[in-house]
């Protein structure tokens, strides 16, 4: 999730966009992209994906690095 919100910030920022900015290109409201920035661990992932879209990306699967036990 740190990766996320992170990818969102630094791209709204880059882009010189407002949080109000990036909701009203998204689709989305106010108050989701604030969750989202703030790290809100239940989002609709339908809406994270508005966002994304908005900068070319979509969620997908990442496989996660197994740690071995010494």
């Amino acid at each position: 999730m740190k990766d996320l919100i992170q990818f969102v910030k630094h791209r709204r920022k880059q882009l010189g966009l407002t949080q109000q900015d990036l909701a009203e290109r998204a689709g989305v409201g106010l108050r989701f992209v604030r969750d989202m920035e703030q790290g809100k661990e239940s989002l609709r992932m339908d809406k994270v994906n508005e966002v994304l879209a908005l900068f070319g990306h979509a969620l997908a699967p990442v496989e996660l690095k197994m740690i071995e036990d010494e």
